[in-house]
């Protein structure tokens, strides 16, 4: 996601969201198979995992970006955006878990 910012001068949506649709799809067979022991064999598990990515991206980074503005109003665009990029993947970390928890894998 950094280097798709920083190096080939992607904007911030579209740097984030390439990050997410890669390590969304190891992801779920990482945590279906191992972390939460999930067995099935179901489109009904792949729809939520794919709601609950969409719908924690869409938080994380909504939220992210507009807070990382506010927190670094003195700095560029450059360091807002990387800041928002890196409180984002914090607040994903956090909603994924739960949301592939209780909602994805439950």
């Amino acid at each position: 996601m950094l280097l798709c910012y920083n190096a080939f001068h992607l904007n911030y949506w579209l740097s984030s969201a390439m990050n997410y649709v890669v390590g969304s799809v190891v992801s779920y067979f990482l945590n279906k198979y191992f972390t939460f022991r999930n067995n099935e064999r179901n489109w009904k598990i792949v729809i939520r995992f794919i709601i609950n990515i969409i719908v924690c991206y869409l938080l994380a980074y909504g939220v992210a970006k507009p807070m990382a503005a506010y927190v670094l109003s003195g700095q560029s665009i450059a360091v807002q955006e990387n800041g928002a990029m890196l409180a984002g993947m914090a607040l994903f970390v956090m909603l994924n878990y739960f949301g592939q928890r209780f909602f994805a894998f439950k």
